[in-house]
């Protein structure tokens, strides 16, 4: 035990610090490893052929699911989505109810991107009044997103949200419609519809989770490096006992 002598301080702060930096290390890779799953479902999904409303209430997994819709969007009852960026403009994303003929079912539809440069003007957007067919994604957030403040209730439309929560609206419209949202495929009733799959790549994960290691091995150094250095300069401090 002479030969190594870190001191109380640094074996306190070790004992606090390098636990938390493994975990936050591994939890980055497990991340990863969920992103790059998202990524391959994703992807074998956007190549499988659409399916009905009907059929993607029996899909246990639904998210990305593509599908096939036939009937009208509900142009009095817009929603708002706040705080969407592209290309570093600020805007925001459109939502509106959808009514399939096939199943009777409403779907919450998003639109897709539009720019929002001045808040003091409430943004302009046309909506087809005829039937449609369309094609969609369905999107399932992954969490719950994170809110700084509660949302306060709004009234009017369209109307400016945070969240994405169709039940609510729903309920509110007396409506019966599905609990998630769907993405619009680019066509003539989108706007911007360009969404990535995923906010942070499974390769920036896997940097952080670099990050988090690191600093992990540095502190470990760190505290050895000083257990080494007090118990030499001890052993070479001048002894107080007589000869």
């Amino acid at each position: 035990m002479s030969a190594f002598r870190p001191g109380l301080l640094p074996s306190v702060l070790v004992l606090l610090l390098l636990p938390g930096l493994i975990a936050l290390g591994f939890w980055q890779l497990a991340r990863a490893e969920e992103k790059r799953e998202l990524l391959a479902t994703h992807q074998a999904r956007q190549l499988a052929a659409p399916i009905s409303l009907a059929e993607l209430e029996r899909q246990p997994n639904p998210a990305y699911v593509r599908v096939q819709l036939q009937g009208y969007f509900d142009t009095r009852h817009s929603l708002l989505l706040d705080n969407r960026t592209r290309d570093g403009k600020v805007g925001v994303e459109v939502l509106q109810p959808f009514y399939d003929q096939n199943s009777g079912l409403w779907l919450l539809l998003n639109r897709g991107w539009l720019p929002w440069p001045d808040r003091r003007t409430p943004p302009t957007f046309a909506t087809p009044d005829t039937p449609l067919r369309v094609r969609a994604t369905v999107h399932v957030p992954l969490g719950e997103p994170l809110q700084l403040q509660q949302e306060q209730p709004a009234t009017g439309w369209p109307r400016l949200i945070t969240v994405v929560k169709p039940d609510d609206l729903w309920r509110q419209l007396g409506r019966g419609g599905l609990s998630y949202a769907a993405r619009l495929e680019p066509g003539p009733a989108s706007f911007q519809a360009d969404w990535p799959v995923v906010a942070m790549s499974p390769d920036k994960h896997l940097g952080y989770a670099v990050q988090w290691f690191a600093l992990a091995a540095a502190l470990l150094g760190l505290f050895i490096y000083l257990g080494l250095h007090n118990a030499r300069e001890n052993r070479h401090a001048p002894s107080n006992h007589p000869a």
